[in-house]
């Protein structure tokens, strides 16, 4: 799949408000915030720039998702996307 199909499902997904799911999984308001704002920005930065980019980017949400206690789930498996996604594309680049 197209990595900025990917950024822009996963950014699409975080705008919208949690489940009960969700918040039983670990998702918090500012959490699900955080994280869309962060995937916002990464995928900027490859629009602007290029998917060249890519391997200028650091992508840390499993250790994010991790420290924050977010379990496996709807949301967690989008970001978990975004992370492989990211890495793939730092490294063929």
């Amino acid at each position: 799949m197209d990595l900025f199909v990917i950024l822009e499902e996963a950014v699409a997904a975080l705008k919208t408000p949690l489940g009960e799911d969700d918040r039983a999984q670990g998702w918090t308001d500012d959490l699900r915030r955080e994280v869309q704002e962060e995937i916002s920005i990464n995928r900027s930065v490859l629009r602007r720039h290029g998917v060249t980019m890519a391997r200028h980017l650091r992508p840390r949400f499993d250790e994010w998702m991790e420290r924050a206690g977010v379990r496996p789930g709807r949301l967690r498996d989008l970001v978990d996307d975004v992370h492989r996604s990211l890495v793939e594309a730092g490294t063929v680049t």
